[in-house]
């Protein structure tokens, strides 16, 4: 390393450039050309004339009508007011002017004839000086101007092809490097500081991830048995997950070469460069094996073939998959050349791109549980070095069910920033609790102005959430409410705490949608009016009756039917009949219909109760699983949450089950009230 270092060139130095020719020959044109045309000294008509008459002038030559050159006799040289402007032999030997002078088209003929005539009448006997015509070409002016031009064509022609070398093809400086490849290559020289040991929460990602660096460091000890190594591996999980810090933990462990690109880099305006850009990368890959591809948001260029495509058009995108799924399916097995993608959308990638030999392996990278958010919590801790005592990693990732691992992350950062932003000496939990609330809720805003009868409205809205859910069997535990606007257009939101699984059953659907609502059928009962408040709460509900009726079959009208198409090959067209379509939204309103007189019914059982909660929060704003505990009694159902008990008056995130993939986390169940 040592070596390569000092036969670097050092900053700063001399470098010759070859432009600095060019620019020398077009600086001496530029002064050879505006150099006076003529010799001798520049004067004017007046003074021409007065050396006619005084008969000092021995001819004039006038040169492509423009110019009059004016040779002195040998006697007028001798004179004090001329010896200035004696005669010079040029370059070639001639005689050049005492005096030239600037005269425009047919101008000066007219003058000659009116000093004829001046002259004759005041009888001066001297002569006319003879005047004779030349015509001379400027061949330094027209070879300047040609010059010029091409050369101001062949600078624009260069910059232009300089920027459309470094934006197509990786750093070159022309354009026939916009088919190169523009991978970052991480080898044994380049420092990489994430190791295995940076990931957390990823256990079984991690261990078939390992394995993968294990066969390109062994490859003898798959191969003996008769195995093939695997082509390729998908990372698939939702953003934020750490599917790309895998591949960075994956290049920082490996001691081959990585080539490291977005999916993005394959797409460019000119047809055929994204093919190339595939050829070349493998091209680059096979020279350097045994080694490892990773291709992140492959879903960039992996989209499925045939969707959206305008009739008679090339599609640039297709050319390059195509080209793709070539490369990947042509190496031979035992070429050592593993590629890994990530993408946070594998229900649109392309057929061809998922199958056996090409991507052997798909890695769920999916959100941690609550073990997987402890450890990460631990990870993200570490750089915080001024952190109190109470501040418990297990305590937080209760809080924070659903959290990726980017969102943690923005917590602990959240945290420190509240800290100093206190100016505080530690960052304790309080900090940490008020930046999950920040990022939950959005920021805190002390000066919105609200009116006492929208405060009055929310607290009713929000307490209808919390009686709601405090009473229903298989709602979520609450954790919090409060009437603290936050965000943009939040004046109130509730928390609850979602548990740990997968599968919903439509009992529990259905107390989601009914907690739900509160909102709306509190504001109907105590005021005899609705407001804008419940639009978040109406949108949700509303997706979640679709997805029962036409995802997970949860209707005995429609039958056992799942309309799902995540791949889009219905395009746009409906699957089911006009006759359906009205079934599919008499069911949802049907849903809908029994769900608000449910829940409607139920606050109406607890009038009591929800006036003593909304009452409380109109005091205090803020209102924990302890205050209503005192507030109307503990909640009648066994709280089966993987929480421990002394954590669950802490705030948290709410979330309900995700309507479109029972298998993935719950969402967000903040309630938004928009401004109206």
């Amino acid at each position: 390393m040592s070596e390569i270092n000092n036969n670097k060139p050092k900053p700063g130095g001399f470098r010759f450039n070859p432009y600095w020719i060019y620019g020398i020959i077009f600086i001496v044109m530029l002064i050879l050309t505006f150099l006076p045309r003529s010799g001798g000294r520049s004067t004017n008509w007046d003074e021409v004339r007065k050396m006619i008459v005084q008969g000092d002038v021995e001819k004039l030559l006038i040169v492509n009508e423009q110019i009059v050159e004016v040779y002195l006799t040998r006697g007028a040289i001798q004179k004090d007011e001329h010896k200035s402007s004696a005669k010079k032999e040029d370059m070639l030997g001639g005689n050049q002017p005492n005096y030239y002078f600037e005269i425009e088209k047919g101008y000066f003929n007219n003058e000659i004839k009116d000093l004829k005539d001046e002259m004759k009448e005041k009888k001066n006997e001297i002569p006319i000086p003879p005047i004779s015509y030349e015509s001379h070409s400027d061949f330094m002016g027209q070879l300047f101007q040609w010059l010029f031009f091409i050369g101001i064509f062949l600078i624009f022609w260069n910059i232009l092809f300089r920027r459309v070398g470094g934006v197509g093809g990786g750093g070159g400086s022309n354009i026939f490097s916009i088919g190169r490849a523009k991978a970052q290559l991480i080898d044994k020289d380049t420092k990489v500081n994430i190791s295995f040991k940076d990931v957390a929460g990823l256990e079984e990602a991690k261990v078939e991830v390992m394995e993968v660096v294990d066969f390109l460091k062994n490859p003898k000890k798959y191969t003996n048995l008769g195995g093939k190594i695997p082509k390729g591996v998908l990372l698939v999980g939702p953003p934020g997950t750490g599917k790309t810090l895998l591949a960075k933990a994956v290049a920082g462990e490996a001691s081959v070469p990585f080539f490291s690109l977005s999916g993005s880099d394959f797409v460019e305006m000119f047809v055929g460069v994204g093919a190339s850009r595939v050829r070349d990368l493998f091209k680059q890959a096979k020279e350097k094996a045994p080694c490892i591809i990773f291709i992140d948001e492959i879903d960039a260029v992996g989209r499925a073939r045939g969707k959206n495509l305008v009739q008679g058009s090339n599609d640039e995108r297709e050319n390059t998959l195509n080209q793709l799924l070539a490369e990947m399916d042509g190496f031979g097995t035992d070429s050592g050349v593993i590629i890994m993608a990530a993408t946070n959308r594998p229900d649109i990638l392309d057929s061809a791109l998922l199958r056996p030999g090409r991507f052997d392996r798909q890695i769920s990278v999916d959100r941690p549980d609550l073990a997987g958010r402890e450890q990460i919590f631990k990870v993200h801790l570490k750089p915080l070095t001024k952190l109190a005592n109470d501040v418990d990693a297990h305590k937080l990732s209760a809080q924070t069910p659903g959290f990726a691992g980017a969102e943690i992350a923005n917590v602990c950062n959240e945290a420190a920033l509240i800290a100093a932003r206190h100016g505080k000496e530690h960052v304790d939990m309080q900090d940490f609790y008020d930046a999950i609330d920040r990022v939950i809720g959005g920021l805190e805003k002390k000066n919105k102005i609200i009116s006492p009868e929208e405060k009055q409205i929310v607290a009713y809205h929000e307490a209808g959430h919390a009686i709601a859910g405090w009473f229903l069997e298989n709602a979520d535990p609450l954790l919090k409410v409060s009437i603290v606007p936050r965000g943009v257009a939040a004046l109130g939101y509730a928390q609850y705490l979602p548990k740990e699984q997968y599968l919903y059953r439509t009992e529990q659907l259905l107390d989601s949608m009914c907690m739900t609502l509160g909102g709306r059928a509190a504001e109907d009962i105590f005021f005899g009016k609705i407001s804008t408040g419940a639009q978040n709460d109406l949108e949700r509900i509303t997706k979640m009756a679709y997805s029962m009726v036409t995802v997970y079959g949860m209707s005995d009208k429609v039958g056992n039917l799942s309309f799902y198409d995540p791949q889009g090959e219905y395009g746009y067209q409906k699957p089911y009949s006009e006759k359906t379509s009205e079934l599919i939204d008499e069911e949802v309103r049907n849903i809908i219909a029994d769900v608000y007189a449910r829940c409607k019914n139920l606050l109406t059982e607890k009038k009591d109760e929800l006036k003593v909660v909304a009452e409380e929060l109109l005091q205090k704003e803020i209102l924990f699983k302890a205050d209503l505990e005192r507030l109307i009694g503990k909640r009648p159902f066994d709280q089966k949450t993987a929480l421990a008990v002394e954590t669950v008056e802490i705030p948290s995130e709410n979330t309900i089950p995700d309507t479109a993939e029972p298998e993935t986390p719950a969402e967000d169940n903040t309630i938004i009230e928009p401004e109206s």
